[in-house]
């Protein structure tokens, strides 16, 4: 995870990024240099073990005001570290590893899964993940260009799938 990119990508304090590996086309992500690890918002999660080997189960609620859209996620355990919050509370949490396509590049990143619903954003990027190659300009938002106005409008919860209920 050490690996430093000499390529220098601007990027501004909140982005649009996706989980390819997921089938996360967009998600909104708040930069933040203050954190060393980024952080997903997951829920239901629950360990068990396969081919021997610990493996994490979540849900993932790409839509900041919506239930729309839940994916159901399996991913090994990277490692659990204790974290603590903005607010100074200390709590262990699983990490995985995930591709985030951020801005026009796709980066490997430890990312602790946390329940982030009375957050802001659904996902932070820490500096793990930026080391790879980019540069803060905390002036700016969304330099990687918007997610698509119905993407955007989905994240406000608007304009929900037929058949679906906003929650």
């Amino acid at each position: 995870m050490s690996k430093t990119s000499h390529s220098n990508t601007l990027i501004g304090w909140r982005e649009w990024v996706s989980l390819p590996d997921l089938g996360v086309d967009w998600l909104k992500a708040k930069i933040d240099t203050g954190a060393r690890t980024s952080s997903l918002h997951a829920f239901g999660i629950r360990e068990f073990e396969r081919d021997g080997e610990n493996w994490v189960r979540f849900w993932v609620k790409p839509w900041q005001h919506s239930q729309d859209d839940a994916i159901e996620v399996e991913c090994p355990v990277h490692d659990r570290r204790a974290v603590r919050s903005s607010s100074g509370h200390a709590q262990t949490r699983f990490v995985v590893e995930l591709l985030i396509r951020l801005y026009d590049r796709e980066v490997l990143a430890e990312v602790t899964l946390s329940n982030r619903d009375e957050m802001g954003f659904r996902m932070l990027i820490g500096r793990e993940a930026l080391r790879q190659g980019y540069v803060v300009d905390p002036a700016r938002s969304f330099v990687g260009g918007k997610a698509p106005r119905d993407a955007r409008r989905r994240n406000r919860g608007k304009d929900t799938p037929a058949g679906s209920e906003t929650a």
